[in-house]
């Protein structure tokens, strides 16, 4: 498949060693991640990156790696998160509050919190552990395993989100998190009968990995807020943001979107983004390793319902390649009192698909049969369902949907 960016993509791609051959020949091929690293980083070495490195307006920083190999990267200094803030600024739902001076507080990855501080220790007259990343965004998270979380630890955050919503007056404060954090700080809160102390946000976003519909349904039953979606990446920025409507806007300034079908009639799509907002670093036919899902089975970008997975973690099937989401759809789809789970597969044939519930208690008997059936018909592969207390973290402070051993 070969398509021609646009004339004025051309013209910001064409001094870049890694596109000079296809520039001269008329063909871009789907570019993908090992290439990018391939001879990095003088396959992106211009004259205007090597004076904006060492004027320090460009740097090197590792994709986030949660479930995949890290790529270097070269961009901007908080090209992300400037992102992340002209969304917000923008959005239908959230943008009122931001511009009325609300506060980000950050619910994640304890991976990113280090992150800040971090960044935070190289600034001058830096004290330990700073977790405000400027005046408008504080990461709260200090353990890999939320539900490792103790009270004591649950009501320093508490504190620092009513001190965080009462910063601006009459602003309140947007939640940032990954879903499965603030699922556990719910359980935590709903635990200890800590909800009095719970400031309810403006608005909440869950933004770092695929957020399961159980979760989601969790989120938007205990805040009466507007509860959004964002997709993005470290390379990439953001690009979708989920409507009340059940599908995704477009947010793709300097940027736009293929979709082409992983496997021919699955329905699921790899998503393919050219993009110029990071000058540094053009991505031309990029494959993100992201799979998508439109309301149609077309690969029209602007019906895409659900961002389903991982491209590399699609599970092969007699019926075709299952993602996270069409797995998540069958368990859903049983009981809304799943909370975590993990599918491990087993030999040729077998798998084993372990979960937790919101409120500790098992499935019925008739509930685990029907959810064994279902992920079987689903996968091809004969599944034993098991209750348990908790599911293993990542290093990466995210959960893996997929384990394998032996054979598969």
């Amino acid at each position: 498949m070969n398509r021609l960016p646009s004339a004025d993509v051309l013209e910001k791609v064409r001094d870049i060693p890694i596109y000079r051959s296809s520039v001269e020949l008329g063909h871009f091929p789907i570019l993908e991640k090992p290439e990018i690293a391939r001879g990095f980083p003088d396959n992106w070495m211009t004259p205007e990156l090597a004076r904006a490195l060492e004027a320090g307006e460009a740097e090197f920083v590792l994709s986030t790696g949660t479930n995949h190999a890290r790529m270097q990267l070269i961009r901007p200094p908080y090209f992300l998160l400037r992102s992340y803030y002209r969304l917000w600024s923008e959005h239908p739902d959230l943008g009122a509050s931001w511009h009325a001076g609300a506060r980000r507080v950050s619910l994640t990855t304890v991976l990113a919190t280090e992150h800040v501080a971090r960044v935070n220790a190289r600034k001058p007259g830096a004290t330990d552990g700073e977790r405000w990343l400027d005046d408008r965004t504080l990461y709260l998270n200090l353990r890999l395993d939320p539900a490792d979380w103790d009270r004591a630890e649950v009501e320093r955050m508490l504190a620092e989100m009513r001190e965080a919503a009462t910063a601006h007056s009459g602003a309140g404060y947007l939640l940032d998190c990954s879903g499965y954090h603030l699922a556990h700080l719910i359980r935590k809160v709903s635990a200890w009968d800590l909800w009095d102390a719970f400031p309810r946000p403006v608005g909440i976003v869950h933004a770092y990995e695929y957020t399961p519909l159980n979760v989601r349904a969790q989120l938007r039953a205990h805040f009466d807020c507007p509860v959004v979606d964002l997709f993005g990446s470290t390379e990439l920025g953001y690009l979708f943001y989920s409507d009340t409507e059940g599908g995704y806007q477009p947010y793709l300034e300097d940027m736009s979107v293929e979709l082409i079908p992983v496997e021919p009639d699955s329905g699921i799509h790899s998503l393919i983004v050219t993009s110029v907002r990071n000058p540094y670093m053009p991505l031309v036919r990029y494959r993100s390793g992201d799979c998508v899902r439109t309301r149609d089975g077309s690969a029209d970008p602007e019906r895409i319902v659900s961002f389903c997975g991982r491209e590399k973690e699609l599970l092969p099937a007699p019926g075709g390649p299952v993602s996270q989401a069409d797995l998540d759809a069958r368990i859903a789809g049983v009981c809304t009192r799943v909370f975590l789970y993990q599918l491990h597969l087993t030999g040729e044939a077998g798998s084993h698909l372990s979960y937790t519930t919101f409120d500790d208690a098992p499935l019925s008997p008739g509930a685990s049969a029907e959810l064994s059936a279902s992920v079987t018909a689903l996968t091809g592969r004969a599944c034993q369902v098991e209750h348990r207390t908790g599911i293993p973290i990542g290093r990466s402070g995210k959960y893996a949907w997929l384990t394998r051993s032996g054979p598969s």
